[in-house]
């Protein structure tokens, strides 16, 4: 029996193993998604990034508690994929999610999944995609995935996740901090984490500044759960087809320790899924997350296949000519390609 029908089988050591192979880029790895891939597509994918220190940890530990419970509508199965920066000294990374994940110990209906970013940019590991799909074709239903943290330029979980929580907190910076162009414009929901602490109603009122500056027609409610039905363009990445379809991107306040408005976000993010299954963005995101991973795929089966037929000797001459400003670095990309 396959690895990948092991994985079907509910096997998590398989499963675990498979994973392993997916990080490493191995020819298993790459045939156990082949195997697995008809069977994903079912699960939500939700995606937790913000700057460090704003407590993604925790607010993902309680979601998947929240997710997990027995006294809720129904308990799903949940998988969890933390990515950590890794050392660009040592290559090495902590991984010390699972330090702050230990209520979820023991539970065999939560598979978490630790992976070092490798130098990725964007806040995710470059094998992130395909551990998704193994979790989603191995039954989890929702799958959370907490990025980086490495700031502004954290948004390819926006091409990845079904929803998208940006976690902001009070007090790390002033209000044009809480305004800048990129990872805000991703969200699908807002979430004020550790609103417990000084400051909450400013950085409230600083994401709703935003949300206004982006949309000035739209009117966006005092109250920080947004009544159903009225809508504001979604900031987030899409086709040209859905800008006719509209959501707020509602403010949740948090306080992830203690549990405090859990509740709340799990509605925002159950309303949202609807939302897209209802518009028939779902499906448009779904493709969209497909083209993203078909590019990656191409631009490295190709840089792999030019390494391949290009002496590593020619590499090097063309960059010295390079540094010797003898060629520009398009006339160096056009002679390496002529080698192929």
């Amino acid at each position: 029996m396959t690895l990948a029908q092991d994985v079907l089988q509910g096997n998590r050591l398989a499963l675990a193993r498979l994973l392993t192979h997916i990080e490493n880029n191995t020819e298993e790895g790459k045939a156990g998604l082949k195997a697995l891939f008809p069977q994903t597509g079912k699960a939500h994918i939700i995606g937790v990034t913000g700057a460090p220190g704003t407590g993604k940890s925790s607010l993902v530990n309680q979601l998947a508690l929240h997710f997990r419970r027995s006294d809720s509508t129904r308990s799903y199965r949940v998988g969890i994929v933390a990515v950590d920066p890794s050392s660009p000294f040592t290559g090495g990374a902590i991984l010390g999610d699972r330090v702050r994940m230990r209520d979820l110990a023991g539970d065999s209906g939560v598979f978490i999944r630790s992976m070092a970013s490798r130098g990725s940019l964007g806040g995710l590991a470059a094998a992130t995609s395909g551990v998704v799909q193994a979790l989603d074709a191995a039954g989890y239903e929702i799958i959370l995935i907490e990025t980086v943290g490495a700031g502004q330029a954290e948004v390819d979980i926006a091409r990845l996740a079904h929803t998208t929580l940006v976690v902001e907190t009070p007090g790390l910076g002033d209000d044009i901090q809480a305004i800048k162009a990129g990872i805000l414009e991703i969200a699908d929901i807002l979430v004020i984490n550790k609103a417990d602490q000084p400051g909450v109603e400013a950085a409230e009122r600083a994401l709703r500044s935003m949300l206004q500056l982006g949309h000035p027609a739209a009117h966006v409610f005092e109250n920080h759960q947004p009544k159903p039905g009225h809508e504001i363009p979604v900031l987030s990445f899409s086709t040209p087809e859905v800008t006719g379809n509209h959501w707020i991107p509602p403010i949740v306040r948090t306080v992830a320790t203690e549990g405090a408005g859990l509740p709340e976000l799990v509605e925002q993010i159950q309303l949202h899924y609807q939302y897209l299954k209802d518009s028939g963005n779902l499906m448009l995101r779904e493709r969209t997350r497909l083209r993203s991973e078909l590019d990656l795929l191409l631009r490295e089966t190709l840089m792999s296949r030019w390494r391949e037929r290009v002496a590593e000797e020619e590499y090097w001459l063309t960059l010295d000519l390079l540094t010797q400003r003898k060629l520009s670095p398009w006339e160096a990309v056009e002679e390496l390609l002529k080698k192929c």
